[in-house]
């Protein structure tokens, strides 16, 4: 079988991304219940909602493929297929009404991510590509930005807070490095190094479900996603994860890292 993604799972996600945009829109700036789950991150009717229409048009098209959900949890996790589902990533920036959450649909195969969908549904923007699939921002192809030395980037991080130890060491050297740093985008932050407008994007304590569509997204649009060693991402091991839109950079964004 070719690398190249299957054009029907693409247009799958982009049913499933629909589906849970219409979901996550019927919520947004409303009231709703927020339950604080026992890792102590928040969780929404509307993460639920939309997850829970993904799963639904999944079960009905590809019921042989495996589910691996941030709220609802994993069946058939042994499938060659698996897709991994972030309803709401940035649940607090959707809790706050700030528009830079989005949902994050990831397809692997054999454990390796094929295709991602960030979908932020209020502004309409969404990024899909992945093997074989240029990455679009809409209707728009988009690269990443080249040519930038990282005395020059700009580097987004969702929040210092989620780092402490060796890992905020290490953050403070590369935030040291660089010209500006912003916060609180989430997944949002990877569609932005995707489109050339970010250069760094990086976090750590994350789970599958966090990076399984921006792998494929960041590494379409001609930019280096790995973990912190600068080793690809490996589902259901690496929870510290750094993207970058020229693989130059990306090495020494590795070296400060690393000291």
């Amino acid at each position: 079988m070719s690398d190249r993604c299957p054009d029907a799972y693409v247009a799958l996600a982009h049913k499933m991304a629909d589906a849970a945009g219409e979901a996550v829109r019927g919520y947004f700036r409303r009231a709703y219940d927020i339950v604080t789950k026992p890792d102590a991150t928040p969780v929404t009717e509307a993460d639920r909602a939309a997850e829970q229409a993904m799963r639904e048009i999944l079960e009905q098209h590809e019921p042989a493929h495996g589910i691996f959900g941030e709220e609802f949890g994993t069946v058939r996790g042994d499938a060659e297929y698996v897709w991994y589902l972030d309803p709401i990533d940035g649940t607090k920036a959707f809790i706050a009404g700030i528009p830079v959450f989005g949902t994050l649909i990831g397809l692997a195969r054999n454990g390796r991510p094929v295709f991602g969908i960030i979908d932020q549904a209020v502004s309409g923007e969404r990024w899909a590509g992945g093997l074989g699939h240029a990455c679009q921002l809409s209707d728009a192809t988009v690269t990443t930005r080249k040519g930038v030395d990282l005395t020059n980037a700009v580097l987004f991080t969702t929040s210092p807070d989620a780092y402490e130890g060796d890992d905020l060491d290490a953050l403070d050297r590369l935030r040291g490095s660089v010209e500006l740093v912003r916060y609180g985008a989430d997944c949002y932050a990877f569609g932005l190094v995707a489109a050339g407008f970010a250069d760094v994007a990086i976090e750590c304590g994350v789970n599958d479900y966090d990076y399984c569509a921006l792998v494929p997204i960041v590494e379409s649009a001609g930019g280096t996603m790995t973990n912190w060693e600068g080793n690809p991402v490996t589902l259901g091991t690496d929870t510290r994860v750094i993207a970058s839109g020229d693989a130059d950079l990306h090495r020494a964004a590795i070296s400060r890292l690393a000291g």
